[in-house]
Protein backbone atom coordinates (compact mmCIF):
# COMPACT_ATOMS: atom_id res chain seq x y z
CA UNK A 1 0.00 0.00 0.00
CA UNK A 2 1.52 3.32 -0.90
CA UNK A 3 2.20 5.68 2.12
CA UNK A 4 -0.46 8.22 1.24
CA UNK A 5 -3.10 5.53 1.01
CA UNK A 6 -1.74 4.50 5.10
CA UNK A 7 -1.67 8.33 5.84
CA UNK A 8 -5.42 8.47 4.42
CA UNK A 9 -6.55 5.34 6.32
CA UNK A 10 -5.10 6.62 9.34
CA UNK A 11 -6.45 10.14 8.66
CA UNK A 12 -9.85 8.49 8.55
CA UNK A 13 -9.50 6.15 11.65
CA UNK A 14 -8.43 9.44 14.10
CA UNK A 15 -11.34 11.15 12.36
CA UNK A 16 -13.72 8.25 14.18
CA UNK A 17 -12.11 8.80 17.31
CA UNK A 18 -9.73 6.04 17.45
CA UNK A 19 -6.47 7.98 18.35
CA UNK A 20 -8.20 9.45 20.86
CA UNK A 21 -8.12 6.68 22.67
CA UNK A 22 -4.54 5.99 22.18
CA UNK A 23 -1.89 8.00 24.52
CA UNK A 24 0.84 8.96 22.13
CA UNK A 25 -1.90 10.67 19.94
CA UNK A 26 -3.29 12.80 23.24
CA UNK A 27 -0.15 13.39 23.91
CA UNK A 28 1.36 16.62 22.37
CA UNK A 29 4.51 17.85 21.31
CA UNK A 30 4.13 21.40 22.08
CA UNK A 31 7.14 22.71 24.31
CA UNK A 32 8.74 19.18 24.21
CA UNK A 33 12.22 18.56 22.52
CA UNK A 34 11.76 17.99 19.10
CA UNK A 35 12.18 14.39 18.26
CA UNK A 36 15.34 14.15 16.74
CA UNK A 37 16.55 12.38 13.17
CA UNK A 38 18.91 12.84 10.61
CA UNK A 39 18.64 11.76 6.90
CA UNK A 40 20.04 12.98 3.75
CA UNK A 41 18.44 15.14 1.71
CA UNK A 42 17.57 14.89 -2.08
CA UNK A 43 21.46 16.44 -2.58
CA UNK A 44 22.90 13.98 -0.51
CA UNK A 45 23.36 15.86 2.67
CA UNK A 46 23.07 15.17 5.74
CA UNK A 47 19.84 16.75 7.85
CA UNK A 48 20.81 16.58 11.52
CA UNK A 49 17.66 18.28 13.61
CA UNK A 50 19.63 18.07 16.75
CA UNK A 51 22.38 19.71 14.88
CA UNK A 52 19.91 22.85 14.21
CA UNK A 53 20.34 24.15 18.12
CA UNK A 54 20.69 27.52 18.11
CA UNK A 55 18.72 28.20 15.09
CA UNK A 56 14.74 28.50 14.90
CA UNK A 57 13.40 25.48 12.74
CA UNK A 58 10.73 25.48 10.28
CA UNK A 59 9.97 21.84 10.51
CA UNK A 60 7.82 21.12 7.16
CA UNK A 61 6.23 17.94 5.75
CA UNK A 62 4.91 18.20 2.78
CA UNK A 63 3.70 15.64 -0.18
CA UNK A 64 3.71 16.16 -4.12
CA UNK A 65 -0.17 15.44 -4.70
CA UNK A 66 -0.57 18.24 -1.31
CA UNK A 67 -1.63 21.46 -3.29
CA UNK A 68 -1.67 23.40 -0.46
CA UNK A 69 1.92 22.28 0.50
CA UNK A 70 3.07 23.53 -2.85
CA UNK A 71 1.36 26.72 -2.28
CA UNK A 72 3.43 27.57 0.68
CA UNK A 73 6.91 26.02 -0.21
CA UNK A 74 7.92 29.10 -1.94
CA UNK A 75 6.95 31.60 0.99
CA UNK A 76 9.26 29.47 2.92
CA UNK A 77 11.73 29.58 0.64
CA UNK A 78 11.62 32.98 0.72
CA UNK A 79 11.37 33.16 4.24
CA UNK A 80 14.85 30.91 4.42
CA UNK A 81 16.46 33.72 2.21
CA UNK A 82 14.90 36.33 4.51
CA UNK A 83 15.13 35.51 7.91
CA UNK A 84 18.42 32.91 7.20
CA UNK A 85 20.73 35.80 8.48
CA UNK A 86 18.72 36.08 11.90
CA UNK A 87 18.66 32.87 12.33
CA UNK A 88 15.68 30.63 10.40
CA UNK A 89 16.55 26.93 9.00
CA UNK A 90 13.49 25.78 6.85
CA UNK A 91 13.92 22.17 6.63
CA UNK A 92 11.15 19.64 4.47
CA UNK A 93 10.56 16.35 4.81
CA UNK A 94 8.73 14.94 1.85
CA UNK A 95 6.26 11.93 2.40
CA UNK A 96 5.60 10.68 -0.95
CA UNK A 97 7.47 7.39 -1.81
CA UNK A 98 9.42 8.83 -3.95
CA UNK A 99 12.06 11.13 -3.97
CA UNK A 100 12.09 11.45 -7.60
CA UNK A 101 8.47 12.72 -7.50
CA UNK A 102 10.04 14.91 -4.78
CA UNK A 103 12.76 16.23 -6.59
CA UNK A 104 10.70 17.34 -9.87
CA UNK A 105 8.55 19.17 -7.36
CA UNK A 106 11.25 21.23 -5.21
CA UNK A 107 12.90 21.51 -9.13
CA UNK A 108 10.14 23.28 -10.19
CA UNK A 109 9.29 25.76 -7.12
CA UNK A 110 12.87 26.44 -6.92
CA UNK A 111 13.12 25.57 -3.40
CA UNK A 112 16.32 26.37 -1.78
CA UNK A 113 16.12 25.11 1.41
CA UNK A 114 16.85 21.44 2.24
CA UNK A 115 14.49 18.60 2.00
CA UNK A 116 14.52 15.03 3.27
CA UNK A 117 12.56 12.28 2.55
CA UNK A 118 10.15 11.10 5.01
CA UNK A 119 8.82 7.52 6.44
CA UNK A 120 6.02 6.21 8.61
CA UNK A 121 8.58 5.59 11.28
CA UNK A 122 9.53 9.56 11.22
CA UNK A 123 5.82 10.88 11.22
CA UNK A 124 5.39 8.24 14.05
CA UNK A 125 7.69 10.31 15.91
CA UNK A 126 5.72 13.60 15.09
CA UNK A 127 2.66 11.67 16.71
CA UNK A 128 1.77 11.15 13.57
CA UNK A 129 2.25 13.13 10.41
CA UNK A 130 -2.26 12.60 9.43
CA UNK A 131 -2.50 15.52 7.68
CA UNK A 132 -0.62 17.64 4.46
CA UNK A 133 1.17 19.94 4.90
CA UNK A 134 2.03 19.85 8.99
CA UNK A 135 4.72 22.43 10.31
CA UNK A 136 6.04 22.62 13.58
CA UNK A 137 8.28 25.72 14.73
CA UNK A 138 11.35 25.23 16.92
CA UNK A 139 12.97 27.00 19.02
CA UNK A 140 17.06 27.60 19.43
CA UNK A 141 17.27 24.98 22.48
CA UNK A 142 14.78 22.33 19.86
CA UNK A 143 11.74 22.51 21.91
CA UNK A 144 8.27 22.67 19.73
CA UNK A 145 7.01 25.86 20.16
CA UNK A 146 4.17 25.89 17.27
CA UNK A 147 2.52 23.16 15.13
CA UNK A 148 0.23 24.27 12.03
CA UNK A 149 -2.05 21.43 10.71
CA UNK A 150 -3.24 22.18 7.24
CA UNK A 151 -3.22 24.78 5.19
CA UNK A 152 -2.59 27.92 7.10
CA UNK A 153 -2.18 31.66 6.79
CA UNK A 154 1.04 32.56 5.76
CA UNK A 155 1.06 35.71 8.33
CA UNK A 156 0.23 33.44 11.24
CA UNK A 157 3.49 31.32 10.91
CA UNK A 158 5.58 34.03 10.10
CA UNK A 159 4.41 36.24 13.19
CA UNK A 160 5.42 33.05 15.20
CA UNK A 161 8.63 32.88 13.53
CA UNK A 162 9.38 36.48 14.15
CA UNK A 163 8.96 36.33 17.95
CA UNK A 164 10.64 33.24 18.01
CA UNK A 165 13.82 34.55 15.66
CA UNK A 166 13.74 37.91 18.38
CA UNK A 167 14.05 35.28 21.21
CA UNK A 168 17.43 35.74 23.33
CA UNK A 169 19.66 33.06 23.33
Amino acid sequence: MRLRHVIFAVFLATSVGAAAKSPSAARSLLNQQAPDFTRQDLNGHAVHLAGLRGKVVLLNFWATWCAPCQVEMPTFSAWQRQYGPRGLEVVGVSMDDSAASARRVVERLKIDYPVAMGDARLGLRYNGVLGLPLTFLIDRNGVIRARFQGATSAKVIEKQVQALLGEAR
